[in-house]
């Protein structure tokens, strides 16, 4: 696999990378100018030269990536025996300019449930990039035609027919944003029943008034689950100051509050503001 393929991979499979590029090269170098390599968690693809210098940056690649930057930087080495170095000596003589391109990992949301709401909602945020699943277990509701609207957008959109939603949940990776908002109230039992299974989803909501959580809340304890643990779950889904119950209205809200909780997205409201705020749009199933 090549550099190109493997960032490709990388950005499919919601990990982090970063892309290595020799921006400038003064006297004798092991590789020219331009030449790149990829920086994955726990392997490299393609050379900027080996040695002290290649090391050193898959170093500082990974440090960018467990600290989250996302700026790109760049970085000079000397390739000469007076040069202080971590990985041995290079003493080729000449002077290499580094840019680091960091490429964070895209989040990864899953929509179970594809109806009026979960239309809405993929519609939207097939507009941002990130890795979307539109799951569910009735095939007509992931027509091509029917979703054009929502594949056409800038979101690596996968439509998911499965029989067996909650199965097919615990194939997502970890830290995937899940929206729980199926045709079928037992479906969606068993979806709150797998996402808690999983411990290492990110935000997980489910849509549905307060009676219907009451319930929920109650068979999930008789299950076994912890009040900290069904805690994880948001019922309703939104902003609980936007008020309506159209299914446009209700997308827009719990998108808005997805993308507030997103890195870079800005900050997300306290618990305690969420809890005695109004009833949000999403109240109504």
């Amino acid at each position: 696999m090549d550099w190109l393929d493997a960032l490709q991979h990388l950005r499919s499979a919601g990990l982090p990378a970063v892309l290595a590029t020799v921006s400038g090269v003064r006297g004798h170098a092991p590789r020219e100018a331009g030449a790149k390599m990829v920086v994955g968690a726990e392997a490299t693809w393609g050379s900027i030269g080996g040695g002290n210098l290649e090391a050193t940056v898959v170093d500082q690649a990974r440090d960018m990536m467990a600290r989250g930057i996302t700026a790109p930087c760049t970085t000079e080495f000397a390739l000469n025996e007076h040069a202080p170095t971590e990985h041995g000596r290079q003493c080729c003589g000449g002077k290499v300019t580094v840019l680091l391109e960091p490429f964070l990992s895209l989040p990864t949301v899953a929509i179970f449930g594809v109806g009026h709401v979960g239309y809405e909602l993929g519609r939207i945020l097939s507009r941002m990039p990130m890795t979307l699943y539109l799951v569910d277990s009735r095939g007509e509701q992931l027509d091509a035609a029917r979703l054009a609207d929502v594949t056409s957008g800038l979101a690596d959109v996968r439509p998911v027919h499965t029989p067996v939603p909650d199965s097919f949940l615990g194939d997502l990776p970890p830290g995937a944003h899940v929206f729980i908002m199926s045709h079928d109230h037992a479906e969606d039992f068993m979806l709150c029943h797998a996402a808690l299974r999983r411990g290492d989803l990110g935000r997980v909501g489910l849509i549905g008034s307060r009676a219907k959580w009451l319930r929920f809340r109650q068979k999930l304890a008789a299950e076994g689950f912890a009040e900290a643990e069904i805690d994880r779950i948001q019922c309703p889904i939104g902003l609980p100051e936007v008020r309506g119950k159209a299914p446009a209205v209700i997308a827009v809200s719990a998108a808005a509050d997805l993308l507030a909780a997103l890195p870079s997205a800005g900050p997300q409201p306290s618990a305690s503001a969420s809890a005695s705020a109004s009833p949000s749009a999403s109240e109504h199933l």
